[in-house]
């Protein structure tokens, strides 16, 4: 194989192109919707599709593709990418249901008297749901299939 443009490694350009499909198209489905495009949306973490989980199974794919099935990169690959998709549809996302919940917590008590009023809120949009990560992990092995030239060359 010969170099990619990040590193030198191709699978690494693939992994991001899925990356950045994923974080492209939360910017402009809004667009869809008759809402103008979330530009801050490029940089956020959560939504539809999951970035996570498109990054992590182009890479899965494309290691697949190129070492084969039976190979230890695929194996490594696997459990990395099992560990990120559980991250975040079960750590992350209950991150975010606990700052929603501190959040409204928050905004009932602030105007208690000796209460310290906090001015920033906890971010809340932090994981993924299950179809979330689905539709990232499709978007993943599309990208990974429609690179494999890429990948292979």
């Amino acid at each position: 194989m010969s170099g990619g443009i990040l590193f030198g490694n191709r699978l690494l350009d693939v992994a991001a192109i899925s990356c950045f499909l994923a974080q492209f198209y939360k910017v402009f489905f809004p667009v869809f919707k008759g809402q103008k495009p979330q530009w801050a949306r490029l940089i956020q973490t959560g939504g539809m599709p999951s970035s996570h989980a498109s990054t992590v199974v182009s890479l899965v794919t494309g290691v697949s593709l190129l070492k084969g099935l039976n190979s230890i990169e695929f194996a490594i690959s696997m459990v990395f990418a099992g560990i990120v998709l559980y991250d975040a549809t079960g750590v992350r996302q209950q991150a975010g249901k606990h700052a929603k919940a501190l959040n409204t917590l928050i905004e009932a008590i602030e105007h208690h008297e000796g209460i310290e009023i906090i001015n920033e809120k906890f971010k809340e949009l932090l994981g993924h749901t299950p179809i979330e990560v689905f539709w990232g992990s499709v978007l993943g092995v599309v990208v990974g299939l429609l690179f494999k030239g890429y990948i292979l060359g």
